[in-house]
């Protein structure tokens, strides 16, 4: 008589079988590159760079008008999708748009970048597995994204989503919170003022 042996138990809340799941999803069902670990990375400037803002302002920009791909939270921070070369792009851009020269938290990742990997949208766990402050998906990719996120104008891109529209935005929100958070008791910084 055979025996079979079970594969070992994992303790509820075992990250690293959590991040294992995770990095199936990310290879398999988008064909993203992932670096194993806990928390999962994943690699930007090949498939996507990141714009990187603080949360009140990705909420503020989450509600107007403007197209945008992927976007994620983790912290106080909220990461849009872009274009491969999105992220090069950024400081050329702001001077554009003239917010050259403004304190406005908006930063990018792009080649050779890592972000962390939320959890796959639907996934379900047992209680206590997620951790807590873990990244969450707040407009998950789906399988063919890149295709449509946003980028600059150029041959290709089809109705891609413009990322001139959605930095001078982003930058537009970044400002205005970063002037609200001054005004509230206690705020970062001194007053602002325009000129």
């Amino acid at each position: 008589m055979a025996l079979t042996v079970p594969p070992p138990r994992t303790a509820p809340g075992d990250p690293v079988r959590s991040a294992d799941r995770t990095a199936r999803w990310y290879e398999r069902v988008l064909g993203w590159r992932v670096a194993g670990g806990v928390p999962v990375q994943l690699a930007t400037g090949l498939l996507f760079d990141v714009l990187e803002l603080p949360a009140d302002a990705g909420a503020a920009l989450l509600r107007r008008p403007v197209a945008t791909g992927p976007v994620a939270l983790l912290g106080r921070r909220m990461r849009f999708l872009v274009a491969p070369g999105g992220a090069e792009e950024l400081a050329g851009l702001l001077d554009w748009l003239e917010w050259g020269g403004v304190e406005l938290e908006l930063t990018a990742m792009g080649e050779g970048g890592r972000m962390t990997a939320p959890e796959p949208p639907g996934a379900v766990h047992p209680p206590g597995e997620v951790p807590r402050g873990a990244a969450v998906w707040l407009r998950p990719p789906e399988p063919g994204c890149e295709a449509s996120l946003p980028a600059l104008p150029g041959r290709g891109q089809g109705s891609a989503p413009g990322l001139v529209r959605l930095v001078g935005a982003a930058a537009t929100e970044c400002h205005r919170a970063r002037l609200l958070r001054a005004r509230r008791p206690g705020g970062v910084g001194q007053p602002l003022a325009f000129s």
